[in-house]
């Protein structure tokens, strides 16, 4: 019985995966210049638009624009079948599309597995779900949306509220400490931001950076913003560097920092406090 929960719950990710490859697909096209001033006014008009983009049109092949048929739209099982080509004119389907469907799954059948079928578990896959979209969008087009990033904010606020009532964590999460977390998170990289800015005479940091951590905070709190800056930052440096040497040793390489931030937020919803627990054992020996 267990396994087949597992394999549900798996499938259950794989679903949503597809799902978010629609949104890493769609959203960016929606998205406003960050440079364009945006009335706080126009914010919910905006996100409506991009809303809808996700839901219209139908899913079609991005060349011969022709529906895709919903025995084509399977998760991982279709692009296999395929041969990873679209049915209608052969063109190559990106292996972007069953990589997502796949982490998305794997990331869901591990947040089940800490959290059983629970309401944090529930909140955790939201909130990967987010990371995951945003890390794609970033890496394609340096962009963070604010719809994932503010309404992602706005959701862990949202949730913060309810999660007191379970007992999933200990000691509880809170509305205090969401806020404290958006405050820390928010502040903290556009204080970094500035200084880089005052130090190196250019932009170092995008406000979209400076908002995921905010939103980070929201659902991590400020173990989370802590854990996620440096954990992003580490992996940041591990990667960066490499890539700024094949790129001629270029520091001004646009490197996005978003992907990073995501992947130490998501290690910290797995394996955080042990995490945390095992480097202050370190310093005290």
């Amino acid at each position: 019985m267990g396994i087949l929960i597992n394999i549900f719950v798996f499938i259950f990710g794989a679903v949503i995966g597809s799902f978010l490859n629609v949104c890493i697909y769609r959203l960016p096209k929606e998205e406003v210049d960050e440079e364009t001033e945006v009335a706080v006014a126009q914010l919910p008009s905006i996100f409506l638009k991009q809303l809808r983009s996700i839901t219209t049109p139908p899913s079609n092949c991005p060349q011969c624009k022709h529906p895709i048929r919903f025995y084509d739209n399977i998760p991982i099982v279709s692009y296999i079948l395929l041969g990873g080509k679209c049915r209608d004119c052969g063109a190559k389907i990106s292996r972007r599309y069953p990589f997502v469907e796949l982490l998305t799954a794997v990331v869901c059948l591990v947040l089940f597995r800490q959290f059983g079928l629970t309401f944090e578990f529930l909140v955790s896959l939201f909130f990967a779900a987010l990371l995951i979209v945003i890390s794609f969008i970033d890496l394609d087009h340096q962009i963070i949306p604010d719809i994932l990033s503010i309404g992602g904010l706005a959701a862990g606020l949202f949730f913060a509220i309810f999660r007191p009532a379970f007992k999933a964590l200990y000691p509880k999460f809170n509305i205090l400490d969401s806020l404290f977390g958006v405050l820390l998170g928010g502040g903290v990289l556009f204080l970094i931001a500035i200084g880089y800015k005052f130090i190196a005479k250019r932009e170092g940091m995008g406000g979209g950076d400076i908002k995921l951590l905010a939103m980070i905070g929201s659902f991590a709190g400020i173990k989370g913003v802590i854990f996620s800056l440096m954990a992003g930052s580490i992996f940041g440096t591990i990667v960066g560097i490499p890539v700024m040497l094949a790129q001629g040793s270029d520091t001004k390489y646009a490197i996005p920092f978003g992907p990073f931030l995501s992947l130490g937020a998501l290690l910290y919803v797995f394996k955080g406090d042990m995490l945390i627990q095992l480097f202050l054992n370190m310093l005290r020996t």
